[in-house]
């Protein structure tokens, strides 16, 4: 059947007003454009719906049965429009974002903060992932948008960087490296070494600077979470290097943190969109809030 909306609200127009002239009026039709759709509309269904007189307008006992189901119709499709409408001016609506635990415990509450002042009404799901099942999410679109580090050229996403984040040395209080206020990497190497497990794009990143230099770390012990590397760290197994975002959560182990030079390795930190789905207005919103948040500092 071919039925349009314009005539089930003109066929309501009919039934509630009992005139064709009035109903024409109701949703802005000519009396004889209406009068043409409700015959289309008749011919549709295979029956009469009105019973015209030259006075009066009446429902046939099938309009009558109709009339309560159009109305239901009409009412969930408004509802339907003004849902979406509400989501296009972010009143309503869902949003899944993902981000490194590293990220998620100390940069994310303030920027969160910020959107939820501007679009209240927008509810937020927040997964704390690495980076690695993080690309993984995006990809599947699982996620609209996660933050974590910069994942090189991949067709399928979208990076915008936020900000450059460095390398800093982990060490308990009473470790002789701890009382530095830098130190080069070629200090780490003659110490045990906590390193994060491969695949691990932080791990390769570091081996690929410091093999440059022909320096190796003298990693004895592995683990795939950062938080797990610091717990081991604080138990006295060895030393790490860890991105400067877990500077607080490193601190809250106990633990010291000395910025490590020679050579400057860093790594962008930033949004990861999927490149060929459109993202939903939240998400647009969203990544406008990290940009004004980030705004000014040093990419």
């Amino acid at each position: 059947m071919n039925i349009t909306v314009k005539q089930l609200r003109g066929f309501l127009a009919v039934a509630q007003t009992q005139s064709f002239a009035e109903a024409a009026a109701s949703v802005h039709l000519s009396q004889p454009a209406l009068s043409i759709a409700m015959k289309n509309l008749e011919a549709e269904l295979g029956g009469q719906l009105f019973a015209r007189t030259t006075r009066a307008v009446a429902l046939t006992p099938e309009g009558a049965d109709l009339l309560p189901q159009v109305q239901r119709l009409l009412a969930d499709w408004e509802c339907v429009l003004a849902g979406a409408h509400q989501r296009f001016a972010l009143q309503r609506g869902r949003l899944a974002i993902a981000a490194m635990p590293s990220f998620a415990s100390t940069e994310l509450p303030a920027v969160l903060l910020a959107f939820r002042a501007q679009f209240p009404p927008i509810t937020i799901s927040v997964q704390e992932v690495i980076a690695e099942q993080l690309v993984e999410q995006v990809q599947e679109g699982r996620i609209e948008l996660g933050i974590s580090f910069d994942p090189g050229n991949q067709a399928d996403l979208s990076f915008t960087p936020l900000f450059n984040d460095h390398f800093v040395a982990v060490f308990t209080p009473n470790h002789p490296l701890a009382a530095n206020k830098k130190l080069h990497w070629a200090a780490l190497c003659a110490h045990p070494f906590i390193g994060l497990q491969r695949p691990s794009s932080l791990r390769e990143l570091i081996e690929r600077h410091l093999g440059a230099l022909d320096l190796s770390l003298n990693v004895e012990l592995e683990a795939n979470q950062l938080a797990t590397i610091g717990r081991m760290v604080a138990s006295g197994l060895g030393v790490s290097a860890v991105p400067q975002l877990c500077v607080q959560q490193m601190s809250e182990l106990g633990l010291v943190c000395v910025p490590l030079q020679a050579p400057d390795i860093t790594r962008q930190v930033g949004i990861i969109t999927h490149a060929r789905r459109p993202l939903s207005q939240a998400a647009l919103a969203m990544i406008e809030v990290f940009k004004v948040h980030y705004q000014g500092q040093p990419i």
